[in-house]
């Protein structure tokens, strides 16, 4: 947990002193001005910062919403974000890969999730942004290793009750929960509890203003803010009692209030 809040502090510490850049960087000649910058030894261009709101914009197209500020703001986060899980793997890991079976596997629920039946259909559709897939691999790449780091970091510290464990499994075989909800998610953390009714108040009214989808582009520091949030579908058996009761109770096209998890608060939107 001290990990990952240290992580963060390092990022909104770096996006500070970069943020001036957005009133000098226009996207429309980035390009022509090479504005580069570094984290230790990563090196971050405008071309780099170029790339990503290209992707970004591709795999959540309803950014195209928000004024061109506010795109430049979440590409640069974006960015700065994944040099700093990349400078982080670096010190656990010799190569920045992992296996191809599991990489196509992450690739193929990414796709998924962003209604692409077939990896040659969304390779396609990303050359015809002037993007190359093994970007989008690269991406899926360190977060993935991200991911298990931490899990390695703090798997000792999980405390597994198995005799209530084995009662909740009984429990769902018995009530035979066969359906699935498709969901998008907010993930978000603020520095104490005193500020989450000011966090939530701000990403509720983003909701309203730009869509579910872009605030969570603009707040949520999970790894599918990328593709806006989509979870996709998700089985009634794979959520905790918990989370379930909350969205159960919602409509379609409605989202849950903050709910606790570790390492924050999770907010969840029915889309079917």
């Amino acid at each position: 947990m001290e990990n990952i809040k240290r992580f963060h502090y390092r990022f909104f510490q770096i996006v500070t002193f970069f943020f001036f850049l957005i009133f000098h960087f226009q996207v429309a000649n980035s390009i022509e001005n090479k504005i580069e910058f570094k984290i230790n030894n990563e090196i971050i261009s405008s071309i780099d910062i170029d790339n990503e709101r290209k992707l970004l914009l591709s795999l959540n197209p309803r950014l195209v919403e928000l004024n061109q500020k506010k795109l430049l703001e979440i590409s640069i986060e974006s960015v700065i974000r994944e040099k700093i899980k990349k400078i982080e793997i670096k010190k656990y890991k010799k190569e920045i890969e992992i296996d191809r079976d599991y990489l196509s596997q992450i690739i193929e629920d990414n796709y998924k999730k962003i209604n692409f039946k077939t990896k040659q259909e969304f390779k396609n559709f990303l050359n015809a942004k002037g993007l190359k897939l093994e970007k989008f691999e690269k991406k899926l790449t360190i977060e993935a290793l991200w991911n298990e780091i931490i899990f390695l970091k703090y798997r000792n510290k999980v405390n597994i009750d198995e005799k209530k464990l084995r009662k909740e499994i009984v429990k769902f075989s018995e009530k035979n929960y066969d359906y699935s909800y498709n969901l998008s998610e907010i993930v978000f953390n603020v520095d104490s509890s005193s500020k989450l009714a000011d966090k939530n108040d701000e990403i509720q009214k983003e909701i309203k203003s730009t869509g579910f989808e872009n605030s969570a582009s603009i707040n949520s520091i999970s790894s599918t803010a990328n593709i806006g949030g989509k979870l996709g579908w998700i089985n009634a058996t794979q959520l905790s009692e918990k989370i379930r009761m909350q969205i159960e109770k919602l409509e379609v096209g409605k989202n849950t209030k903050p709910l606790v998890i570790p390492g924050g608060f999770l907010i969840l939107k029915l889309n079917n």
